[in-house]
C-alpha cells in the first residue's frame, strides 16, 4: 500500500450527488509528503466532494497547528492554519492542471490523489515573514543576533527582537549626520 493512498477519490464511481471525507494530517503525512515549508503539524481536513455529470466540485475545509521556523530565531513555532478551498476537476484525455483551482484527471483512471493539493494548500498560508511575537524568541539566538547586527551600540535601544522600543529612535536613524565624502559624491551624480 502507498504512503498516500489514503487520499484517493475514486471520482468514476462516485455516485451523483455530495460525498464527504474527514482527514487528519500528523507528522508522518507531513515527513512522508517531504516538502520544503512544513515538516510537522496536526491538522484535520473536511472534504465535501459534490458530482454533477462528469464535473467535480471538491471542498476543503482546512484547521489545525503546524510547525514553522521563526525568522528571527530559527526555533520551530505553531502557526494556526485556518483555510476553506476549493478545487473543481473533470474528466479528459490525460492529465493536466487548467489554471489554479481546475484539474483534468484522465478518465481511464477515474481518480484523483488530494495529497499534494492538501499540503500546497496549507503551505500556502504561511506568510511570507513569520515570527514569534514579541519577548517570545529564543533569548541565546536573540542575543547574537543583536550582537552581530549592522547596527552600532549607540544608535538606540532595542528589544531582544531587534524592534525599535521608540519611533524617535528610528527617526533619529535617519536623521543622522553622514559621511562628506559621500556628500561630496552625491553632488556628482546629482550634476550629472
Amino acid at each position: 500500500m502507498g504512503k498516500f493512498n489514503l487520499y484517493k477519490i475514486p471520482l468514476k464511481s462516485l455516485p451523483e450527488g455530495t460525498q464527504n471525507y474527514e482527514y487528519h494530517l500528523d507528522d508522518q503525512f507531513f515527513k512522508n509528503i517531504d516538502g520544503p515549508e512544513v515538516q510537522r503539524g496536526s491538522v484535520d481536513v473536511a472534504l465535501s466532494v459534490k458530482r454533477t455529470g462528469g464535473t467535480f466540485e471538491l471542498k476543503f475545509a482546512i484547521n489545525g497547528i503546524i510547525l514553522i521556523p521563526c525568522d528571527r530565531c530559527l526555533d520551530n513555532m505553531d502557526f494556526e492554519v485556518a483555510t476553506n478551498e476549493h478545487l473543481y476537476v473533470k474528466f479528459g484525455s490525460e492529465y493536466s492542471e487548467e489554471n489554479d483551482d481546475v484539474v483534468i484527471v484522465p478518465e481511464a483512471e477515474g481518480e484523483i490523489n488530494i495529497a499534494w493539493f492538501l499540503y500546497e494548500f496549507i503551505a500556502l498560508t504561511i506568510p511570507l515573514k513569520h515570527v514569534h511575537p514579541a519577548g517570545k524568541c529564543n533569548k541565546t539566538m536573540s542575543m547574537k543576533l543583536k550582537k552581530h547586527s549592522a547596527r552600532s551600540a549607540d544608535d538606540g535601544d532595542e528589544d531582544d527582537n531587534g524592534i525599535f522600543d521608540d519611533e524617535s529612535d528610528a527617526d533619529d536613524m535617519t536623521n543622522e549626520e553622514t559621511d562628506p565624502r559621500w556628500d561630496e559624491l552625491k553632488k556628482l551624480i546629482d550634476n550629472n
